[in-house]
C-alpha cells in the first residue's frame, strides 16, 4: 500500500511535467519567448555578478530602487490571494471555489518573484548567508527584515502545501480531506495581511525617511494589494475562459469587480489624504513629496511618471465603479488593466524612491533603472510567469478530470 502510494506521489509530479511539456504551437511559442526572457535577465545578472550594482542606477543614496519597487509592489499581488481564499474556504461561495487555486497559483509565482527581487538586490548570491539562522546574524525577533523573511516564506509554503494536497487529492479520484488543510486556510489568510504589513513596517519603522513614517502606509498597502490582486486575477480568469475549456462563471467577475471597486476607492482616499498631509502646509518632512509631484532642484525625473499613476488610478476606478459596459470584457478587463499598471507605478518606483531622496545630508538626485535592471527585472518576471503557467495548467487538467487517474 505504502508502494502505491509512492508510485502514485511520483506519476503526480511526472503528469504534471507532461502536461506542460504538451500543447498547441502558439502555447509552445509563448513558452519558448519566456524561456528566452529568462536567459536575457541570466545575461544581464552576470554583469552584476562580475562588476556589482555599479552597473545599476542605485547609488549611495538611491540605495533601493527598481529591484525593492517590483518586490513592494509583488507582496500585495501575493497577499491579495486572500480575496478569493476567504469566500471559498471560509463563505463557501461555488463560484470563487472553482478558481481559488488559480488564485493561490498567483500567489506562489508572485512570492517566487518576491524572493527572487530581494537575492538579485543583495548583488551576488553569496551575500544570502547572512539571512540563514545559525551562520549569519538573523537578529530575530528585533529585525524587522527576519520577520520580513519568515512571513514570506512561510506564506510561500502555505499557498504551495494546501492546493497540492487538494489537487492530488482530486488526482487520486477523491475527495481531499477538510480537517487535514482547513486550519492550514485560517492560518494562509492570517499570513496575508502578515506579509503586507510587515513589508510596510520594514518602511514605516525607518526615523530617517519621513515620507514613509506614516501611519496609513499599512492599511492603505492592503487597500493598494486588494485592488491590484484581484485586477491581476481577473485578467487570468478572462485568458483561461477565453483560451481553455474551462469556463469561468461571469458571476465570479461580477464579484471580483465589487472587490477591486471597493479596495481602489479606500486606497485613493488613503493617497489623497496622505497628499493633503503633505501639501496643505508644508514643512521640511514635505520635500520627499514635493520632489514626486512637482520636482527639486531641477530634478523631477518621477513627476511625468507619478502624475500619470494618479490619473490612471483615478479613471480605472471610475470606470469600474461606474461600469458602463455592465461587466462587459470590453470595458471592465482594460480598466483592470490600467488599474494594476497605475498602482505598480504609484506603490513601486513612485513610493521607494522619494523616500530615499533627498538624504540625511539633503542630497538630491535623480534615479533611473538601468539595462541590466529592466533585464534582470524582465527575466524574473518572467520566471514568475512560467511558474504560474505551470501550476494553473496542472490544476485545470485535473479539475477538468482529464488526468490518466482521476
Amino acid at each position: 500500500m505504502r508502494a502505491l502510494h509512492e508510485k502514485s506521489l511520483k506519476t503526480f509530479f511526472i503528469d504534471g511535467i507532461r502536461w506542460n511539456l504538451q500543447g498547441t504551437p502558439a502555447f509552445q511559442i509563448f513558452r519558448l519567448v519566456l524561456l528566452g526572457c529568462m536567459g536575457l535577465g541570466i545575461y544581464a545578472y552576470s554583469f552584476q555578478a562580475r562588476y556589482g550594482l555599479s552597473v545599476t542606477g542605485m547609488n549611495d543614496i538611491v540605495s533601493w530602487g527598481f529591484y525593492i519597487s517590483n518586490f513592494t509592489f509583488l507582496v500585495g499581488v501575493a497577499a491579495a490571494a486572500v480575496m478569493l481564499i476567504l469566500p471559498a474556504y471560509v463563505f463557501h461561495d461555488p463560484d470563487f471555489h472553482r478558481v481559488v487555486i488559480i488564485g493561490e497559483g498567483v500567489a506562489v509565482g508572485a512570492l517566487i518573484m518576491c524572493l527572487t527581487f530581494i537575492l538579485v538586490d543583495l548583488g551576488g548570491p553569496l551575500q544570502a548567508w547572512h539571512l540563514i539562522p545559525g551562520i549569519g546574524l538573523f537578529n530575530f525577533p528585533s529585525s524587522i527584515l527576519a520577520w520580513d523573511v519568515l512571513v514570506l516564506n512561510g506564506y510561500l509554503l502555505l499557498n504551495a502545501l494546501v492546493p497540492a494536497y487538494i489537487l492530488y487529492c482530486h488526482y487520486m479520484g477523491r475527495k481531499a480531506d477538510e480537517r487535514k488543510y482547513r486550519p492550514f486556510v485560517f492560518l494562509s489568510i492570517f499570513w496575508a495581511f502578515s506579509i503586507h504589513m510587515v513589508t510596510a513596517f520594514l518602511y514605516q519603522g525607518l526615523p530617517a525617511r519621513p515620507f514613509w513614517n506614516n501611519p496609513l502606509m499599512g492599511p492603505r498597502f492592503l487597500a493598494s494589494a486588494f485592488a491590484a490582486g484581484p485586477a491581476l486575477i481577473t485578467l487570468i480568469l478572462a485568458i483561461i475562459h477565453s483560451s481553455t475549456t474551462y469556463k469561468i462563471d461571469r458571476s465570479v467577475f461580477s464579484k471580483l469587480r465589487i472587490i477591486i471597486v471597493i479596495s481602489a476607492i479606500i486606497n485613493l482616499i488613503m493617497l489623497f489624504s496622505e497628499i493633503f498631509k503633505e501639501f496643505y502646509f508644508t514643512t521640511h518632512h514635505s520635500i520627499s513629496a514635493v520632489y514626486l509631484f512637482f520636482g527639486l532642484d531641477g530634478y523631477d525625473a518621477l513627476v511625468p511618471w507619478i502624475w500619470t499613476s494618479v490619473c490612471a488610478n483615478v479613471l480605472a476606478t471610475l470606470v469600474l465603479a461606474l461600469n458602463p459596459g455592465k461587466n462587459n470584457p470590453k470595458v471592465l478587463l482594460p480598466a483592470c488593466g490600467l488599474l494594476f499598471i497605475a498602482i505598480w507605478m504609484e506603490k513601486g518606483i513612485g513610493l521607494i524612491v522619494p523616500g530615499l531622496i533627498p538624504s540625511p545630508l539633503g542630497e538630491v538626485v535623480d534615479y533611473l533603472p538601468t539595462w541590466v535592471e529592466l533585464c534582470v527585472t524582465l527575466g524574473i518576471l518572467a520566471l514568475g510567469i512560467t511558474v504560474v503557467t505551470w501550476l494553473v495548467r496542472v490544476a485545470l487538467i485535473i479539475e477538468q478530470n482529464e488526468n490518466p487517474l482521476g
